[in-house]
This record gives structure tokens, C-alpha cells and sequence, in this order.
């Protein structure tokens, strides 16, 4: 039977969880038993000091080997979605189930998807402190995916400043029940950082984890190119580069 990373990673964690549970419990009933026999010990012949030296060093050494386990456990986690993986994905058009977005130059964009028809839909932007600054009612309440592109204004008609703001989306149908719906956040992916053990992508400026992606493209003009440049004929010098 195959053992990927993941259940790797999983049985890791449950041997080493279930391990320091032992250690916590056996080194408490070790110095419960160490204290007593330091009460109880007879003054005329008191237990030899190495004995127990020895058994905290013992204690100390699966102590480590633990802390050892734990970090394996973060290199095994992060083997199939480390740096070196998502590096291939820089320049890559990718879809992050995300509702975070950075305004820059007055415009933020967003992609939602409504799983029924709604009579009522609302949008709201909100600010890094969850604050409410623009409510947004869609004329197009169909079924489907939506696109909303935000010019960076609050609700008053004031600028914001450029930042991150998420999207907050509100749906219900004619009978009042709630339609769900899901926020994505699509773009091109400028960079990669690792921090706390977690892989992150910069997707237009904003740090998405890498388990949020939900499918990744070849950047159209990328494409659009490769194609142009497979069929070009050496006697047409109007598709030719030097004569564009």
C-alpha cells in the first residue's frame, strides 16, 4: 500500500501527540516517586545521587527525540507543497478560494459563484478591521459565477487608501432561505514565501496559503503566443516581429 505525505504527516503526528502524552504522565509519576524516596530515604543510608541523575537524563533524551519528531513531521507536511513546488507556479494564472483582495490604483477585484438563483443579493467590502466600507446591491442575481471590480470608494464616496479588504457576500432567494455562495480571488502569482511551516502564494499582492488554490492556467498571452508563434510563416512579413 502507497503512503504519501500527507498520511505520512498524519500518522507522524498522532504517534508523537500520543507519545508526549506518556512522557508527560511518566515523567510526573517519576518526580512524585523521586520526592518520596528523597522524604522517605534513611538518613544512615541515602540513595546514591547517580541512580537518579541518570533517569532525568534518560527523561531529557525522549524529551528530544520528540521535539526531533515534531520537526520532521513540518519537513515531511511540507514536502509536496514547499518552496521548490510552488516556485513553478510564479508567472501561472491561478483561481484561490479567497475573499481577501488589495486595492491598489482604486481598483480591487473579486469572482463569486452562486449556487442557485438569489432575489437578493448583498456585497460588502470590508476594511483590515472587519469594518463595513462599501455595500454593493448586484442588478444580476442569476445562477453562476459573478465578477464584482471595486473602484476603492466608501459608501460616502471618500477614497480609500490601497490595502487589503475582503469581500463579504450575502444571498437569499424568494423564499428567504440563504443561497450559498463562494468568494475567489483570481490573478497572477508573483511570488512565494514559506513562514510558520505554511507555504504562501502573492497573488496581485495579497498572500494566499497554498491550500486555498483551487486550479491553476497558463496566462492567456502566454498561450496566445506560444500559438502565434507555432504558426507563423516566414513569408507573411506582416506576422513577423520586425514588421509589427
Amino acid at each position: 500500500m502507497a503512503v504519501d505525505s500527507t498520511t505520512a504527516a498524519s500518522t507522524s503526528t498522532a504517534a508523537s501527540t500520543a507519545g508526549r502524552t506518556r512522557l508527560a504522565e511518566n515523567f510526573d509519576t517519576f518526580l512524585s516517586l523521586l520526592t518520596t524516596q528523597l522524604k522517605n530515604q534513611d538518613p544512615l543510608s541515602p540513595m546514591d545521587s547517580t541512580q537518579f541523575t541518570q533517569q532525568l537524563v534518560q527523561m531529557t533524551g525522549v524529551e528530544q527525540q520528540l521535539l526531533t519528531n515534531d520537526l520532521l513531521e513540518k519537513l515531511v507536511s511540507n514536502s509536496g507543497t514547499g518552496v521548490s513546488t510552488a516556485v513553478s507556479l510564479i508567472g501561472k494564472e491561478v483561481r484561490a478560494s479567497s475573499d481577501a483582495a488589495a486595492l491598489k490604483g482604486g481598483k480591487a477585484e473579486w469572482s463569486y459563484n452562486l449556487d442557485r438563483a438569489a432575489t437578493d443579493v448583498k456585497l460588502e467590502v470590508l476594511d483590515a478591521k472587519g469594518r463595513v466600507v462599501r455595500t454593493i446591491a448586484p442588478t444580476d442575481n442569476t445562477a453562476g459565477e459573478h465578477k464584482l471590480t471595486w473602484d476603492g470608494k466608501a459608501t460616502g464616496g471618500a477614497e480609500l487608501a490601497d490595502g487589503t479588504y475582503t469581500l463579504k457576500v450575502t444571498a437569499k432567494d424568494s423564499a428567504g432561505s440563504t443561497v450559498p455562495a463562494n468568494v475567489f480571488r483570481d490573478g497572477l502569482v508573483t511570488g512565494v514565501e514559506q513562514k510558520d511551516g505554511s507555504t504562501y502564494l502573492t497573488i496581485n499582492g495579497v498572500q494566499i496559503p497554498w491550500d486555498e488554490l483551487v486550479s491553476i492556467r497558463q496566462p492567456e498571452e502566454t498561450a496566445t503566443t506560444a500559438d502565434a508563434g507555432s504558426n507563423d510563416n516566414s513569408d507573411d512579413k506582416t506576422s513577423s516581429p520586425a514588421a509589427a
